[in-house]
């Protein structure tokens, strides 16, 4: 089993979904842990008491990472209670689907890139800045940046200038030890848009039938990659955009 012993893991979006799960998977690897939520103080609180159970060090702090305020106030109380941070992962996102690009509003794109993309933007900024030599910065995309869908014009949009960013970012600290790349997720079961079993049934049938494995993605797969990132069997991987998504074409 990889070991995250003596490490510190930051995670942002980290009271529910992805998020959670791999918070939960560092913690269960021996990480301490910074649990970031913007208004979910209840889960964040089950999160917390989760990573709590499991024997391992954890913080839960609110940050809106639509405002960089929020996001240097995240990464100083993380330094300040554990002292240092070695783990990244710019996950917090929010989705807006089948709307076509003819109906979107100002508001709405004005939203999405707020998050998707300028709150990727500066976290992965200030984990380049904070995170200690040999650290790891991982960002959570879309597989909407890959395989362009009706109706995610925005969203897949304001997901794909982030991974830009791990373009660049990965040259200009690789120097330090320091990998960036990315895990772009397939749509997941039981989380986001897809929570309720029971919403977009279009939708999920359509991207279960574009998938040999004829499934969505689990957060169980996501923190899987999350690990194998976060650990010592990447070290020499870096600037990479890792697909998780059963080989679907869309």
């Amino acid at each position: 089993m990889n070991s995250l012993k003596n490490k510190v893991a930051l995670i942002t979006g980290s009271a529910r979904g992805l998020g959670k799960a791999i918070a939960e998977r560092y913690a269960a690897l021996g990480a301490d842990i910074v649990i970031n939520y913007s208004r979910d103080k209840a889960s964040a609180e089950e999160v917390v008491n989760n990573i709590t159970a499991m024997g391992a060090r954890v913080i839960a702090v609110q940050a809106d990472v639509s405002k960089v305020a929020d996001i240097k106030r995240l990464f100083e109380e993380a330094k300040k209670a554990f002292g240092k941070i070695d783990i990244v992962v710019a996950n917090a996102g929010i989705e807006m689907v089948e709307t076509p690009v003819t109906e979107f509003t100002e508001e709405q794109f004005d939203r999405l890139f707020s998050i998707n993309s300028k709150g990727a933007y500066f976290t992965m900024q200030q984990a380049a800045l904070t995170v200690e030599n040999n650290g790891r910065i991982i960002y959570i995309a879309s597989s909407t940046t890959a395989f362009p869908i009706p109706g995610m014009a925005i969203y897949g949009g304001s997901k794909t200038v982030p991974r830009y960013l791990v373009d660049v970012l990965s040259k200009e600290i690789g120097h330090r030890g320091v990998t960036v790349n990315t895990i772009i997720p397939f749509a997941v079961d039981h989380s986001g848009i897809f929570a309720d079993p029971n919403s977009y049934p279009e939708l999920r049938k359509s991207l279960i039938d574009s998938c040999p494995m004829h499934r969505l993605a689990e957060v169980e797969d996501v923190a899987n990659i999350a690990e194998f990132f976060a650990s010592d069997l990447s070290s020499f991987v870096n600037g990479q955009h890792l697909l998780v998504n059963g080989g679907a074409t869309q």
